[in-house]
């Protein structure tokens, strides 16, 4: 047993999301948002190489003293996986570790909206899952695949760094590739993707406009293409995909991201009104031929009213996921009002209904 797995072993019981490990500061655990000291003691700097390095491999330690930095997936035991970041800062080594359960929870056990579901029913297309870091964008995709896994006897291919959550077979056949043992970059694993006849491919996140155009280019030959991408809402995912590029290559990303664009899943995570948890509010966009002309127009203000407008297909902005968390008492208003897109707007609405008469 390694000296980390008490640590490990404290934050599963706690139900934390990530164990915090730096120099000259105690552990702490991140539960239900707040970070949580472990101890009152500060770990040294032999004990965090010591609890560190102990996990890692020859070629990991290299890497984290050549490098500076490092991230891998740890598997402790049959219990959890850990998506592992480890770094250097002031005080010296410090490491991050993710909790990724091996339990893969289900979009009805997310409260994901029918609408996600469609999404991962599609055939061909490019699904953007996006959200701030910890938002649960990994969580929500696992589902996703999950339920394609469940359902359809098909080919399903990710890439990521590292690999996260394990899918065994079910109906289809799971082929997880991880950049640095599988392939040496995002797009070198993008491109073979093709050869490798998947129907479906998760991306683990489009970081340079390189992998957005490949990501693009297999939406558009019938593969569906699931993909991460740090934004904070559908309308500004579409702005940053196209800006990633030359202005005289915007137009013919616009076109190949309005031909392609299945929808896109923003969400962020808030903690409910009981305190005991957190749950997801999702702005939901679906692709149509209304939303192509927009991204083709660059009239990507016009979003927000489109998805107002899209109920009946199953569309919502993250502002209405929110009222209506707040509506059932799933979350506070002070919480929903925190995470709130048009923060005046949001108050408003419900400034109205305590001045309504009775």
């Amino acid at each position: 047993m390694a000296a980390i797995d008490a640590l490990f072993d404290a934050l599963l019981a706690a139900g934390g999301s990530d164990l915090h490990l730096g120099v000259a500061y105690p552990p702490l655990m991140r539960v239900r948002g707040d970070l949580v000291a472990l101890r009152d003691a500060p770990l040294t700097e032999a004990e965090m190489e010591s609890l560190l390095f102990e996990i890692a491999t020859p070629e990991q330690r290299r890497t984290i003293t050549e490098a500076l930095d490092l991230d891998f997936a740890y598997a402790y035991g049959e219990r959890a996986r850990f998506r592992a970041n480890y770094f250097h800062k002031t005080t010296g080594l410090a490491a991050v570790f993710r909790t990724i359960p091996t339990t893969i929870r289900t979009l009805a056990a997310l409260r994901c909206p029918p609408a996600i579901e469609r999404l991962a029913d599609r055939r061909t297309g490019l699904v953007l899952v996006t959200g701030p870091t910890g938002s649960g964008k990994s969580t929500t995709l696992a589902a996703m695949i999950d339920h394609i896994n469940a359902t359809r006897a098909c080919h399903v291919l990710t890439i990521e760094d590292p690999v996260e959550f394990v899918h065994a077979p079910q109906k289809a056949q799971i082929t997880h590739r991880e950049i640095g043992p599988h392939a040496a970059t995002y797009a070198h694993a993008i491109r073979s993707a093709g050869r490798e006849d998947p129907n479906v491919i998760l991306i683990g996140e489009l970081r340079t406009n390189e992998t957005m155009k490949l990501a693009l280019q297999l939406a558009s030959f019938g593969i569906l293409v699931f993909a991460t991408v740090h934004t904070n809402s559908a309308s500004a995912t579409i702005d940053r995909i196209v800006n990633a590029f030359p202005a005289d290559e915007q137009p013919q990303v616009r076109g190949m991201l309005a031909e392609s664009l299945a929808g896109i899943v923003a969400q962020q995570l808030l903690r409910t009104a009981d305190g005991k948890g957190r749950v997801a509010a999702h702005e939901i966009l679906v692709g149509s031929p209304a939303l192509a002309s927009m991204i083709r127009e660059n009239k990507t203000f016009q979003i927000p009213s489109l998805m107002q407008g899209g109920q009946a297909q199953g569309m919502q902005t993250m502002d209405m996921a929110l009222e209506r968390y707040v509506r059932d008492g799933t979350a506070a208003l002070e919480v929903a009002l925190e995470k709130a897109l048009d923060k005046e707007s949001f108050a408003r609405a419900f400034h109205k209904d305590e001045l309504a008469p009775l």
